[in-house]
């Protein structure tokens, strides 16, 4: 965690990344646009820290994979703070993921491979109270919302969606119980839930429809 304690004023951006490596790549693109004071966090502790002390006006936040450990990152910094803009950078692109996002309390959803300028736009418009959608991912929802198909993954329910990326990367229904704390059976029917809604026979086809969704850690 940077040393925040000598700002003359409290940070603008706050990076809570996991990846020393991540948070100094933005910080320096960040610090060459000028402008900026930047904190940096690597887990959801050192944030609250941060902002109880110097609240900053936007976090950004890595999402990690899969993208539910963001979302219950989103969920946890929620839980101490209503006021701070929260910035999503995921490894998707996919509409789905944007709007989950939204729904548990972020306030922007971007691709990392956003250009260095397009986020320095992003940053400024959430720190002026408004919210960001990348241009890609807000056409993907205009036109999902006028469309009569119906997104089978959007209609899983949070516990559904997680369950699916875990099985997508893998994992074993033992695993995911172990993880989640849940029972091996309700992991288990879970399971059979998602296969249904998604209408597919088993873990294999999930994986794939996680691929083409571009889940990050799918196919690994």
């Amino acid at each position: 965690m940077r040393d925040f304690t000598s700002m003359q004023r409290n940070p603008d951006i706050l990076l809570l990344d996991d990846q020393t490596v991540v948070r100094a790549g933005i910080a320096r693109l960040l610090a060459q646009a000028g402008g900026f004071v930047i904190a940096e966090a690597g887990n959801v502790e050192e944030a609250r820290q941060i902002i109880q002390m110097r609240p900053p006006k936007v976090v950004v936040l890595g999402l990690a994979a899969p993208p539910s450990h963001g979302f219950e990152t989103v969920r946890k910094l929620r839980e101490f703070t209503q006021d701070v803009r929260i910035l999503i950078l995921s490894d998707s692109e996919d509409d789905v993921f944007a709007r989950r996002a939204m729904k548990v309390g972020a306030n922007g959803f971007a691709s990392k491979r956003i250009a260095p300028e397009e986020l320095i736009g992003a940053l400024k418009l959430l720190m002026k109270g408004q919210n960001y959608l990348s241009t890609d991912i807000a056409r993907r929802i205009a036109n999902s919302a006028i469309s009569d198909e119906v997104d089978p993954v959007e209609a899983l329910s949070n516990r559904e969606f997680e369950i699916f990326e875990r099985l997508a990367r893998g994992q074993s229904v033992a695993e995911i119980a172990a993880d989640l704390n849940l029972s091996s059976k309700t992991v288990a029917n879970h399971r059979l839930a998602v296969l249904k809604k998604l209408g597919v026979k088993n873990t294999v086809e999930l994986a794939h429809i996680s691929f083409r969704r571009g889940l990050p850690g799918s196919g690994e």
